[in-house]
């Protein structure tokens, strides 16, 4: 495993063709289970030039780029900001997690006002986001029996619970265990094992954990149903006035 924090994307984001607004360490690294062979996950937003969003050609909205680093797979995929803000207003508790991710590895003044919108677009409907990304993990376990899904599935349930609860997202699994008091109690052991192997089967008892699921996915509905954040994003058009003003500024 790598100090995420220590990768140095200067030469990286000085060869992009736009302006890289931020990129943050997403993947095993922000979830708190890294493998010694994880790849590294980067994920953020670059900023388009104003022409090529009102010319006829179709904007390339989003880039990637993957290399090698000491035999660990850095992979760079950030999109355009105004791409990115839309997925911020559907719901998209993915994109939320990497705009906060606390492992920065490039940031911008524009980053910090954009965190700063965050919690003006959550909803009770993040809810279904991190059910269907469960209900979706949960197959592949099922299919495969491997750690990495089944630690995923149990790792979106307890974000959902935990944002439903607070209006905090918070994706780092260890840290869920101890703040969400509906997590399994063996869930540390299987971080421990994933550490040792990215791939694998899970050695679990599957009627337990399928048991354990089940009722998180009850815990997360009566969450969802208590919840105190709104029906509705409230930050459309702050974050209208910001895409806008970014995108004029540059």
């Amino acid at each position: 495993m790598i100090d995420a924090l220590d990768i140095d994307l200067a030469p990286v984001v000085a060869e992009q063709p736009f302006p890289v607004l931020f990129a943050t360490v997403s993947g095993a690294h922000l979830y708190g289970f890294p493998s010694r062979d994880s790849d590294v996950d980067l994920r953020g937003a670059h900023l388009l030039p104003a022409a090529d969003l009102v010319g006829l050609r179709e904007p390339e909205e989003t880039r990637s780029r993957m290399w090698d680093r000491d035999g660990v797979e850095m992979d760079l995929v950030t999109h355009d900001l105004r791409k990115f803000v839309r997925l911020m207003l559907r719901r998209n508790g993915y994109v939320l997690e990497q705009l906060l991710s606390p492992l920065v590895v490039h940031t911008t003044e524009a980053h910090r006002e954009l965190a700063g919108h965050a919690p003006g677009v959550l909803t009770a409907h993040h809810a279904h986001h991190y059910r269907g990304f469960a209900q979706t993990q949960w197959r592949l376990f099922e299919r495969t029996g491997e750690l990495k899904p089944l630690l995923y599935t149990f790792r979106v349930l307890l974000t959902g619970v935990h944002l439903m609860r607070t209006g905090e997202v918070q994706p780092h699994l260890p840290t869920l265990v101890e703040e969400v008091d509906a997590a399994p109690v063996y869930l540390p052991e299987l971080v421990a094992a994933k550490a040792e192997r990215e791939h694998g089967d899970a050695g679990v008892d599957h009627a337990r954990v399928r048991a354990d699921v089940e009722r998180l996915h009850t815990v997360l509905d009566e969450a969802q149903a208590a919840s105190v954040l709104p029906d509705a994003p409230t930050a459309y058009d702050a974050l209208h006035d910001f895409v806008v003003r970014t995108r004029l500024e540059r």
